[in-house]
């Protein structure tokens, strides 16, 4: 498996540098650097890379402006890792969701923790969406994004299809939630669903409605971290917000 990567806003001494760490991973390929927020979103959207390396020392590139213009034409965004000087810009990089905050000069036992984390995801993000459920001798093979969500039946689970079916499977809630892509969330002790059907997200009777569907599902105070996130992605991909 390979992954793309793009360097923005970064000085060439610096680039070359970042690019001889990044060279003794072979997985990851160089696909380009941009200096300006116009060309970063057009060899974003051109080339479709990975992962973004972003310095966030430079004032004059606006790493928000650059989200801004790329959430209107993709819902998926690139891992992105900031670089800076100092830490004074540690809020910002939370801010734009960052997968990691790069201190230079860089230290590679970091660099190494850091790499081997991403590939964890990236690899997690590559999963394919064909999904085998054992039953009782039988074999279902699903489509994942035609699940609307996962019960726990004790150490069962339920699997619920947009066509209406019910597919009970001989792995508990907890295996589907090592193993299922990432828009699969956990909101329940006994609930997890599908983040793309969800239609609205009430908090005040902490309840998620699906796409077409009457059944509303619960969610907990120990998953609100995982409904805040979730809330924060929905909002991010929507054309527009009034919040």
């Amino acid at each position: 498996m390979h992954f793309s990567y793009l360097i923005l806003n970064l000085s060439a001494s610096s680039s070359l540098k970042l690019r001889g760490f990044m060279n003794q991973y072979s997985e990851f390929e160089f696909s380009g650097r941009y200096l300006t927020v116009r060309d970063a979103v057009s060899g974003v959207l051109r080339l479709r890379p990975d992962l973004i390396f972003l310095d966030l020392d430079n004032i004059s590139f606006n790493g928000f402006e650059m989200l801004t213009k790329l959430h209107q034409y993709v819902q998926e965004l690139p891992r992105i890792i900031a670089l800076s000087k100092t830490r004074q810009h540690a809020y910002e990089a939370i801010k734009l969701e960052c997968f990691d905050y790069w201190l230079m000069p860089w230290d590679e036992l970091d660099i190494l923790k850091s790499i081997m984390r991403l590939k964890k995801k990236l690899n997690t993000n590559s999963r394919p969406k064909k999904l085998c459920l054992k039953s009782h001798r039988e074999y279902h093979y699903v489509d994942t994004d035609e699940i609307l969500y996962l019960k726990a039946d004790n150490n069962a689970t339920d699997v619920y299809m947009a066509d209406g079916r019910k597919i009970n499977a001989y792995k508990s809630l907890k295996k589907f939630e090592q193993r299922l892509p990432e828009n699969f969330v956990r909101v329940h002790q006994s609930y997890m669903l599908n983040t793309k059907h969800v239609e609205r997200i009430n908090y005040g009777k902490a309840i998620c409605s699906l796409k077409g569907q009457k059944l509303q599902l619960p969610f907990s105070k120990t998953y609100k971290e995982n409904i805040d996130g979730l809330k924060r992605r929905l909002t991010k991909e929507s054309i527009s917000s009034f919040l």
